[in-house]
């Protein structure tokens, strides 16, 4: 609950591929949190994998982790 409190952190709740993808390239997420009650082992395994090889963007969003990481 309190993960993005800490310097450099920027956790992502992961709930599908789509999301940990889009994690990974806006906001440059860097932690997975994933509510594994509601999720089986295969898809938990799929999410995990699409967010440790998907890159961050850039670009536009990067103003966004700019400000973020001024405010750490």
């Amino acid at each position: 609950m309190t993960a993005n409190k800490h310097k450099g952190v920027r956790a992502a709740i992961c709930w599908s591929e789509e999301i940990a993808e889009l994690a990974r390239q806006h906001n440059d997420a860097n932690i997975i949190s994933i509510p594994s009650r509601f999720l089986s082992s295969d898809k938990i395994l799929n999410i995990v994998d699409v967010f440790v090889k998907e890159e961050f963007e850039g670009g536009r969003h990067e103003r966004r982790i700019k400000k973020i990481d001024e405010n750490d």
